[in-house]
């Protein structure tokens, strides 16, 4: 009794850790999906903002607008394509390191143009300009680098790819038409090497005997009779 009692305690806690390890791991998944979607959504405000400064704001404001939306927009696109790319080539594993490092240099660009945007002397900030411009440059450069060459990699393998399915199907396509034609039923027979059999003897036609009619007996008459040398002629009988 006691045995049962001890086993039934402990499928109760096993079940209650279960349950506990699955509801944390419900609850941040959803946290985890929560902070993707604001930050998805923070992300869009911003960039329609600053889309909608670098083209209805002119002067400093609309240039450090245009500056910052290129820097992102380049940096988010490198990001995917490397990522989306990583997953079935494991030789980008390097790109995603070197883009790290480029990220810090591009998140620290986009610190000093969001500061200069708040900075009420336009006059100071319209001299760095031209130091914001070849920083935003290199940077997006770089990341544009790293994105079509990992675009230009994909392409090229999947070419190579197509390149070998293609010869791969012209030979079985070229195995399925390979078929030999059965002999027809019709066709004529072979001749035969070794001689023909004698043709047998043409058999007549048997035909009914007619009946034999008996002939009458009549005494020979020695007048026809053939006569030979060697024998008498003879006489005729007297009456004396």
């Amino acid at each position: 009794m006691e045995a049962a009692i001890l086993i039934l305690a402990l499928l109760f806690v096993a079940f209650v850790a279960v349950g506990a390890y699955v509801t944390v791991k419900v609850v941040g998944a959803a946290k985890r999906g929560v902070e993707r979607t604001v930050t998805q959504a923070r992300r869009t405000v911003e960039d329609t903002t600053l889309r909608a400064r670098s083209l209805g704001q002119g002067g400093v404001a609309g240039e450090l607008a245009q500056l910052r939306l290129a820097l992102r927009t380049s940096m988010r696109a490198t990001q995917e394509a490397l990522h989306a790319g990583a997953v079935e080539d494991e030789s980008l594993r390097e790109s995603l390191a070197l883009f790290q490092r480029l990220s810090a240099h591009g998140h620290e660009l986009d610190d000093d143009l969001k500061r200069l945007e708040r900075e009420p002397d336009r006059a100071q900030v319209a001299a760095q300009l031209d130091d914001l411009r070849e920083r935003t440059q290199r940077i997006t450069h770089s990341a544009d680098a790293l994105r079509w060459a990992a675009r230009d990699r994909a392409r090229k393998f999947a070419s190579d790819d197509l390149t070998t399915l293609s010869a791969e199907i012209e030979v079985e396509a070229g195995a399925l038409r390979h078929w030999t034609d059965p002999e027809p039923s019709w066709a004529p027979a072979e001749p035969d090497a070794s001689p023909a059999p004698a043709a047998a003897p043409r058999q007549e036609p048997v035909r009914p005997q007619e009946p034999t009619v008996p002939q009458a007996i009549t005494a020979r008459d020695p007048r026809q009779e053939t006569a030979y040398p060697w024998q008498k002629t003879t006489r005729p009988e007297t009456t004396n």
